[in-house]
């Protein structure tokens, strides 16, 4: 009996966590996650999760000990770890700007050449300022970054921002974008045969998870002297389905829309004369 399990490793904590576990939830892998579980095996997947620090993830894949993990982008750029890159996920995103105080009089990136920069992400700012040719002072501290320029222990700081709510309550404001970040999917080099079999299957199902996401199942009915011009709009996968109604004159339409989409579709069909309009989503969407 083969016995082999893919090991994944999540935040315990943190921003991307929550997102990562619905993720795996999504692709219909089944697992405990109590407070405070440090690990926990699927019951209907060959799937093993870890719970860790999320600056800690890169190098259990690179030592083997996982197979896989979700973090982020940022965390995978500061680290540097032998790791590989497996796919993106479109959650957890946001970006790693530089930011200065208000009264900064701040025009262009040389206005930090001889400046403290505190940052928790010394490596992806440093090779930024090197790119753009700026000699500054980088002070690393982990934690309330945000603080640094008003108890004077810098002039300027390199921090997560994802709506910018936290530099504008502590007198910040947005100068540069260092890297743009997102959840990640990694896996360690030279991951066996049998494992990367396990790692196949969980794509395709993390894949049609994220399709479903992106797109709406849009059903309606609609009169067949506009049936052109509406199916001219709803493409679907190949092309929508089409059956007549009980109603002479009248059939149904099934179809796959963008999320995007939706409201701006459904107000043009209006206006051709659908009703009935139903907009559901998807668990999953294989193509």
């Amino acid at each position: 009996m083969n016995n082999c399990q893919l090991k994944i490793a999540l935040q315990k904590s943190g921003r991307l966590s929550e997102s990562s576990i619905n993720l795996l939830k999504k692709c219909g892998v089944k697992f405990d996650n109590g407070f405070g579980k440090l690990k926990s095996a699927a019951r209907n997947f060959p799937l093993e999760i870890f719970f860790l620090r999320d600056d800690d993830i890169p190098q259990y894949v690179e030592d083997a000990v996982a197979d896989v993990g979700i973090i982020g982008r940022n965390i995978l750029d500061e680290e540097n770890r032998r790791v590989e890159t497996v796919e993106t996920l479109g959650f957890g995103n946001c970006r790693l700007s530089i930011a200065v105080p208000k009264s900064f009089g701040y025009e262009s990136i040389k206005d930090l050449d001889g400046r403290k920069i505190a940052t928790s992400y010394p490596k992806i700012l440093g090779d930024f300022l090197v790119r753009n040719g700026v000699d500054a002072e980088i002070h690393t501290i982990s934690g309330s970054v945000e603080i640094a320029p008003g108890i004077g222990l810098a002039d300027a700081i390199c921090d997560l921002v994802s709506s910018g709510s936290t530099l504008f309550s502590n007198g910040l404001r947005e100068v540069e974008t260092v890297l743009e970040s997102e959840a990640v999917l990694i896996a360690r080099e030279n991951l066996d045969p049998a494992r990367q079999v396990i790692l196949n299957k969980l794509l395709f199902r993390i894949k049609a998870a994220r399709a479903a996401e992106c797109n709406k199942y849009i059903l309606l009915n609609a009169p067949d002297e506009h049936l052109a011009e509406i199916i001219r709009l709803l493409p679907g996968i190949k092309s929508p389905t089409v059956m007549p109604l009980a109603t002479k004159g009248w059939s149904s339409i099934h179809s796959v829309i963008a999320e995007t989409d939706v409201w701006e579709t459904v107000e043009i069909l209006k206006d051709k004369g659908a009703e009935g309009i139903l907009v559901l989503s998807i668990d999953q969407m294989i193509g």
